[in-house]
């Protein structure tokens, strides 16, 4: 059966999809280049104690929200990223007082803000010392705006007070 052979269209690559889900679509992603994504991969099994204590309490996926450990980006590699909330968390141990850091954070920080990414810097010592405020801390940052529980209207009626009429 003689015909016309058409090229066929290059496999999707890279997690590349035509669904936002899997890479394609309306999504926007952020990644970096292959020597970095190498580089945090590495990365995630030689994380401080700080990180792994965080991960394991980021992992549960608190408030239903999705987090991702050594997250490449562009040159970068984010401790911590949620791409539904477009938010970076950094633990911040005794290295990042250096000027050197300093300056790579700064430079980090300018080209996430150019993303639309914010950034929460946590000290290690807060992890270590008061993990629930920690995650308080990551949650407000991850959903500004909307308060972690309901206000409370007052104490709940007393048995039989509810029934009563004015």
């Amino acid at each position: 059966m003689g015909g016309v052979s058409l090229p066929l269209p290059n496999p999707p690559r890279n997690g590349e999809g035509d669904h936002a889900k899997h890479g394609g679509g309306a999504g926007r992603r952020l990644t970096g280049p292959m020597q970095t994504v190498t580089r945090a991969r590495r990365l995630r099994s030689d994380m401080t104690l700080p990180e792994v204590l965080l991960w394991r309490a980021l992992r549960t996926r608190p408030a239903g929200l999705k987090f991702r450990r050594q997250h490449p980006a562009g040159d970068f590699i984010l401790d911590f990223y949620c791409a539904a909330a477009n938010l970076a968390v950094e633990v911040d141990g005794q290295i990042h007082a250096s000027a050197d850091q300093i300056e790579h954070d700064r430079r980090r920080g300018s080209w996430l803000a150019r993303r639309d990414v914010r950034v929460l810097r946590l000290p290690a010592s807060l992890i270590l010392s008061d993990m629930a405020a920690a995650l308080e801390a990551i949650l407000a940052s991850a959903t500004p705006g909307q308060p972690l529980h309901q206000p409370s209207a007052g104490p709940p009626p007393h048995a039989g007070e509810d029934l009563r009429t004015s």
